[in-house]
């Protein structure tokens, strides 16, 4: 508040609600990449996610994963991206899934935000990895230690 009891605005400007990036690729993508893809001089938080290949799935042995995406997929994952940068009051957004066959250790999916404040941050990655793993078309074949595989209908 100001001595005249006028509130002070929180930011010098609005949020951007930029998405700077949103893909669905073969090629590899890193959490850096997101990370410095959301670089803004308003934000003062910046969150990220990296969803990485891990090497177990219900108590059995994972060797690889592959992830195979409808063709619909891209546009998709930039309609969610954009839903997220509108709904909550951040900078920019970014957000990249890995399709084709992973190793373990590889990410998968890999997002970043920025806004002035790290619980609007956090609050939209959140939303972010939760609306993409839901609503993306792309099915995934676990590959397990000994060959077997199976098949689940998202990522």
């Amino acid at each position: 508040m100001t001595s005249d009891g006028e509130a002070v605005p929180d930011r010098l400007t609005e949020p951007g609600h930029r998405v700077v990036l949103a893909d669905v690729r073969e090629g590899l993508t890193t959490v850096a990449e997101c990370a410095d893809a959301v670089e803004d001089a308003a934000a003062g938080a910046v969150v990220t996610f990296g969803g990485v290949v891990r090497n177990h799935d219900g108590g059995r042995a994972v060797t690889e994963i592959e992830y195979v995406a409808h063709p619909s997929a891209a546009a998709l994952v930039a309609e969610v991206a954009a839903d997220v940068a509108t709904r909550f009051p951040v900078d920019a957004v970014a957000v990249v899934h890995r399709v084709g066959v992973l190793r373990v250790g590889d990410v998968a999916l890999a997002a970043a935000v920025s806004a002035a404040h790290r619980a609007e941050a956090f609050a939209a990655t959140a939303e972010l990895v939760e609306e993409v793993k839901r609503r993306l078309p792309v099915w995934k074949r676990q590959v397990f230690d000994g060959g077997e595989h199976e098949w689940t209908g998202s990522a």
